[in-house]
C-alpha cells in the first residue's frame, strides 16, 4: 500500500485533465468509454442511497452518483488525488465526503452503506483478499458491490517489460495473485492484484456475497490505438476488462 500511495501521489498531476472531463461527462465505463446503456452498472435513481467508492482517484464516479442523488462516501490511499477530487467537487458544487484512507482498512462502522463502487480503484490496487472482505463489512445485509478492474487475460499476455498486450502468453494463469510494475521498462507504475475466476468465485463465496451479474468487456469495432497498454485490435479478441456485480448476502 505505500508503493502504490507513494505511486500515485508521484503521478496525479497526469490525471487532472481526464478527471475533469469524466467530471463533465455521463457515467461510461473501461478503457473504450462505453456508455452506461450497455451495463446498468449505476442504478438510474440513487435517491437516499447510502453510497462507498473504493479507490476514488478523482472522483468522478462519486459525482456521477451523488447527481443521482445518493449520499456519497469516497476514499482514496492517495492525498494528492483527493485534492484533485477536492477542487473539482468545489468547482462543480457536488457534495462528496472524502476521506483518504485504504479500502482495505476503512475508518467507518459496519453495515453503513447500501452500494459500493470500484472502478479500477481498490479493485486492482488493493489485495481481494482484504478488501472484498471490507466491502462486505460495510455494506448492510443486500447491499450491491459493484467493480470492474483488469481481466486476468491482460495480465498473462503482457511482456514482462510491461510493454503492450500481445496474443501470446507470459505468465501464467494458474496461481494468479499479483504484479509489480514499479520496475519494468514501459510505462512502470505500481502493484495490481487480480486472481483466476476459481480464486475470485472462491473468495466471494467465503465472504458472503453472490453474484448478480458478470460481464467481459472488448474494445469496440471502430477503436483504434492503446489505451492503458491494451491495444484495441487486442481487445477485440480478449477481454480488456470483468465487470462483477454482487450482493451481500442477508
Amino acid at each position: 500500500m505505500r508503493k502504490n500511495r507513494d505511486y500515485w501521489n508521484s503521478v496525479a498531476h497526469h490525471w487532472v485533465e481526464m478527471g475533469e472531463r469524466q467530471w463533465n461527462s455521463p457515467p461510461n465505463w473501461g478503457f473504450w468509454g462505453e456508455t452506461d446503456d450497455s451495463f446498468n452498472l449505476l442504478p438510474t435513481d440513487m435517491t437516499g442511497m447510502k453510497v462507498i467508492e473504493l479507490g476514488c482517484g478523482t472522483a468522478y464516479v462519486s459525482a456521477w452518483m451523488s447527481r443521482r442523488g445518493a449520499n456519497v462516501t469516497a476514499i482514496d490511499i492517495s492525498g494528492a488525488q483527493l485534492a484533485t477530487a477536492r477542487h473539482l467537487a468545489k468547482k462543480h458544487d457536488v457534495e462528496i465526503a472524502l476521506i483518504e484512507a485504504s479500502a482495505e482498512n476503512v475508518p467507518l462502522d459496519d453495515s453503513l452503506f447500501d452500494f459500493a463502487i470500484s472502478e479500477y480503484g481498490a479493485a486492482i490496487w488493493c489485495d481481494p483478499d482484504r478488501w472484498i472482505p471490507e466491502a462486505a463489512r460495510l455494506l448492510r445485509p443486500g447491499g450491491t458491490l459493484v467493480f470492474i478492474g483488469n481481466h486476468p487475460m491482460v495480465w498473462v499476455e503482457t511482456p514482462p517489460d510491461g510493454s503492450p498486450c500481445e496474443a501470446r502468453f507470459h505468465r501464467p494463469y494458474r496461481g494468479l495473485n499479483r504484479a509489480d510494475w514499479t520496475h519494468v521498462e514501459f510505462d512502470p507504475g505500481g502493484i495490481e492484484f487480480n486472481r483466476t475466476m476459481e480464486d475470485w468465485l472462491a473468495l466471494f463465496r467465503n465472504t458472503g456475497f453472490q453474484i448478480l451479474d458478470y460481464r467481459e468487456l472488448y474494445a469496440p469495432n471502430d477503436s483504434e490505438g492503446i489505451a492503458f497498454s491494451v491495444p484495441a485490435d487486442w481487445a477485440r479478441s480478449w477481454p480488456a476488462a470483468q465487470v462483477w456485480k454482487l450482493q451481500k448476502q442477508v
